[in-house]
């Protein structure tokens, strides 16, 4: 079978495979609480739900243009001049099936052989994998538990070459749940102002989960970077939309066509409920949002204390997100045989730091999108590994 060996390269996200396990064992009656998954444990707000419904009602089923339906693409402009005071044009918005494509396209735009693409490690999975798939060189850039796996600038300037096509930049981060103020993000900009032929990816799509009233310093409110700066956000994580399959992205005019057409080779054009749905997201009341954040921030000093009271556990206090990462090294065994004891012995999943990087085998990433009462038990139940 003559496969491409580009697809026998390809890389997976372990989260699904981690849920995949654990709703097995749940099938065979076992009792599993699920701290694996990265995605919030709320339903989508019934004001949301509602527009959906409407736009099933009256008629909303065809095909819709390739970057999202206008009126989308107006709603996510005035959006981002709401939340940042930055103007940009509904043409420069992409609205895609989740933040993936995106990563996708940056990749594959800006990848191919002989050029670079600087990745956090640990960080989100499919940043390797896209790259490795596009045959571009893929350069970790490891975020230390000294640095409270912020961003070293020192550390990412070195790595920087005549081939750096890409930096990948994600804050909040997954799956360590750092954050980066606005003091680290000015450094950060004033270094690559030195290096104005690289392409940025940021990848906000924790903008919105971002704890102790700190404000988000996205990339989009420094205008050096705007002509190569690719944002990545979306509606999954903010408003507990991930099945929709729903995210918007802004790109610079010079590179904009390339990622449509991608697009259409790709999928077409999103669902266009989802759109119509994602419209009042953005513009209808946030006040369950703003709920869901609180008992995010509870659940974050529960789930941060709590491990570090256990003997062999370290867990620095996370910023935003809602992942915590434990260091596990005193129990002297890797971070995926810790893991499959946590869900084969005690009932708990959780997913190994290996799965987001190679510098990350003392650690594990527990999703605190769960319920006050789950994190109790499951807490207990790694206390007793």
């Amino acid at each position: 079978m003559k496969v491409s060996k580009k697809i026998i390269n390809l890389e997976t996200e372990s989260a699904f495979a981690v849920l995949a396990r654990a709703n097995k064992l749940i099938s065979e009656g076992k009792d599993v609480i699920n701290l694996g998954i990265g995605q919030p444990d709320f339903p989508t707000p019934v004001n949301i739900q509602e527009a959906a419904i409407k736009a099933i009602r009256d008629g909303k089923h065809g095909y819709t243009p390739s970057n999202g339906i206008p009126e989308l693409r107006e709603a996510v402009a005035e959006y981002i001049y709401n939340e940042y005071n930055v103007e940009r044009s509904p043409e420069e918005i992409l609205i895609t099936p989740g933040g993936k494509p995106t990563i996708f396209y940056s990749s594959l735009i800006l990848g191919g052989k002989g050029n670079e693409i600087i990745y956090p490690d640990p960080g989100f999975p499919i940043y390797r994998s896209m790259i490795n798939y596009s045959g571009a060189k893929g350069v970790p850039l490891n975020l230390s538990e000294e640095d409270n796996f912020e961003i070293n600038i020192e550390k990412l300037e070195k790595l920087i070459t005549d081939k750096t096509s890409l930096i990948i930049i994600n804050n909040p981060n997954n799956p360590t749940g750092s954050f980066m103020n606005k003091n680290k993000i000015d450094k950060l900009v004033i270094m690559l102002e030195k290096y104005p032929e690289i392409f940025i990816l940021s990848d906000e799509i924790y903008s919105k989960i971002i704890f102790n009233e700190s404000q988000m310093p996205s990339l989009l409110n420094y205008d050096a970077l705007i002509d190569r700066l690719i944002i990545l956000d979306g509606w999954s994580k903010t408003f507990c939309m991930t099945g929709w399959r729903l995210g918007w992205s802004i790109w610079p005019k010079k590179l904009y066509e390339y990622a449509n057409k991608l697009c259409v080779n790709d999928h077409s054009c999103p669902n266009s409920i989802s759109q119509h749905a994602g419209i009042e997201a953005l513009r209808g009341t946030k006040e369950t949002i703003k709920d869901i954040k609180k008992e995010f921030h509870k659940r974050k000093n529960f789930v941060h204390s709590k491990l570090n009271e256990l003997e062999k556990i370290s867990c620095f206090e996370p910023g935003g997100a809602f992942y915590a990462f434990p260091n596990i090294s005193k129990f002297g065994m890797s971070a995926q045989k810790f893991a499959d004891i946590a869900l084969e012995e005690k009932g708990v999943a959780l997913v190994p730091g290996t799965s987001f990087g190679d510098s990350a085998e003392n650690f594990v990433r527990i999703s605190y999108a769960n319920s006050m009462e789950n994190l109790e038990k499951a807490i207990y139940r790694l206390s007793a590994i």
